[in-house]
């Protein structure tokens, strides 16, 4: 058996309990030197053989006072040391009860003390060897003062005596086993929280959702990965205060510890997006410490987003086989009227109106099921650079273009940017074909791709040459069916939009001037994993 599981306690309480059993060896042994020295020594203490008894008491200090060094060096096993410290007790009062006139004096009763130590901090039947080792010092001693005439032996009260060794090591050896059972079974409880404390720490961290434990004061305690990537911070935001990290997020808890609205879409100045921010308090006293829930609005966005599409993919199916039946119709007897010859020219021009919003409304038609039809999103990673190449080249030779026309820069070159491949090229065409409609210098086009600091996010410039928008149609350019162009469906835009918001990126108008525009698409964060099936990661 280890040293470790060889006490009834277990590593360093079994020590420290050996170290109490030393200490009151020592008060002991010094307590009755200290009699004998101020000659104070009850009746009948060494009455038979003083010296004998004070000479005892003395080698019984100094070795109490070895001991209790042994005790702290561990030098030898703690099984060892008890079985030590147990026997040089037997001995030490076996020589006083022997030299005091018997178990009379009753200097026998700290056996009692020895064996119920013993018992407690050793386990098993060893118990009842302290008890049977010290009934033997009891029996052995009264059996040699049989030889002086001057006592009377008393085997009744040593038997007596050996009984209640007995009955102490029962006693002590159960209670021992008890405080085993007891400490094991707190041990096994202890262990199991820990692991539920870390099950739940590794949870909180893996949620994608932001969490942050604040105090009054707005001093952060704790907060998991999502909530330090949400607030654009690279470290642990531990033992930070929250007005610190965004002004916006504590001016918006101290609105709602005055009660106010608890839920809030906010916009921190280290971000591009919106997070929502809800609050609670984790007690039910108002001073207790707060919870704060962050969600990533463009998360949020994307859930609605994937309603929204189910919806409209249902409805359009319908539409559609409402509308483009007829409206095949019509372009087909439009096409065939105008093969008559007796229609003048001013009959033809209205057959080609005819023919040209035929044409227009069933584009309109084909844009809206292809939106409503769109598969979810399988991002993946990509290197932005040789990506940017291929399609660069493949764009050059679908619209007739030369080499100067269209310019890259990626910055490093080795940035990557997690996004479905083939709605990041529907994104890419649309953004590029306005850019190209517009374009009155060259280079018509650059791509010009970086990293968006403080979050650490890939993003893609297209840069226009041409003459800006209008600044009262700026914030409708996203807007479905919105267009300032004739024969335009007004639906690029919108949906290159929707399709960043399916792969958590942010498009926007990031420059509007007279000599051009550009449109800026912020990949989702490198590190972050896109779900569409919203499952706690």
């Amino acid at each position: 058996m280890s040293d470790s599981h060889a006490s009834s306690f277990r590593g360093g309480t079994a020590w420290l309990a050996l170290r109490y059993f030393s200490l009151y060896r020592l008060v002991l042994s010094g307590f009755l030197l200290t009699l004998i020295l101020t000659d104070h020594l009850p009746n009948p203490f060494g009455s038979h053989i003083p010296v004998l008894f004070n000479f005892s008491v003395f080698i019984y200090l100094m070795l109490a006072a070895v001991l209790s060094f042994l005790v702290e060096s561990q030098w030898l096993s703690f099984r060892q040391q008890v079985f030590v410290q147990i026997l040089v007790d037997f001995t030490a009062f076996g020589v006083m009860i022997y030299t005091s006139g018997g178990v009379g004096s009753g200097i026998g009763l700290l056996l009692v003390m020895s064996v119920a130590a013993g018992s407690l901090l050793l386990m098993g039947r060893t118990a009842y060897l302290f008890a049977a080792i010290g009934t033997l010092v009891i029996l052995l001693v009264e059996s040699l003062l049989l030889t002086r005439s001057d006592y009377s032996t008393n085997f009744t009260q040593a038997g007596l005596l050996g009984a209640v060794l007995f009955a102490t090591a029962f006693l002590a050896h159960t209670l021992a086993r008890r405080i085993r059972e007891s400490e094991a079974l707190a041990a096994k409880r202890g262990e199991d929280l820990v692991s539920l404390a870390r099950l739940n720490e590794r949870i909180v961290q893996r949620m994608r959702s932001g969490v942050m434990v604040m105090d009054n004061r707005g001093m952060i305690r704790l907060a998991n990965l999502s909530a330090t990537s949400m607030l654009g911070s690279k470290g642990t935001l531990d033992g930070k205060s929250l007005m610190s990290l965004s002004r916006e997020l504590s001016d918006h808890m101290q609105l709602w510890m005055r009660g106010e609205q608890a839920t809030r879409l906010l916009r921190p100045s280290s971000r591009t997006t919106d997070i929502q921010v809800s609050f609670t308090h984790l007690g039910p006293e108002t001073d207790s410490d707060i919870l704060a829930f962050l969600e990533d609005a463009a998360t949020l966005r994307q859930k609605a987003q994937q309603l929204k599409l189910a919806s409209l993919g249902q409805l359009t199916a319908s539409i559609a086989h409402e509308i483009r039946n007829p409206l095949g119709a019509i372009s087909h007897a439009g096409q065939l009227l105008s093969e008559s010859p007796a229609l003048g020219s001013s009959d033809q021009r209205l057959l080609q109106i005819i023919r040209e919003h035929s044409s227009r409304v069933n584009q309109i038609i084909e844009n809206i099921l292809k939106l409503g039809r769109r598969d979810d999103s399988v991002p993946e990673s990509l290197l932005l650079k040789p990506w940017l190449e291929k399609f660069v080249a493949d764009f050059k030779l679908q619209h007739d273009l030369s080499g100067k026309d269209i310019v890259i820069s990626v910055e490093p070159s080795d940035l990557r940017a997690t996004m479905d491949q083939s709605q990041l090229h529907q994104i890419v065409t649309n953004l590029c074909e306005n850019a190209l409609r517009y374009s009155v210098r060259d280079p018509k086009i650059e791509l010009r791709c970086t990293v968006k600091n403080p979050t650490d996010r890939p993003c893609l410039d297209i840069i226009d040459t041409g003459t800006g928008i209008v600044e009262t149609q700026a914030d409708q350019i996203f807007e479905p069916f919105f267009t300032d162009r004739s024969g335009g469906t007004g639906l690029g835009l919108y949906i290159a939009n929707e399709l960043c918001e399916a792969n958590q990126a942010v498009l926007s108008l990031h420059r509007n001037t007279k000599t051009g525009c550009c449109f800026r698409i912020i990949f989702a964060h490198p590190g972050k994993q896109i779900h569409t099936d919203w499952v706690i990661e």
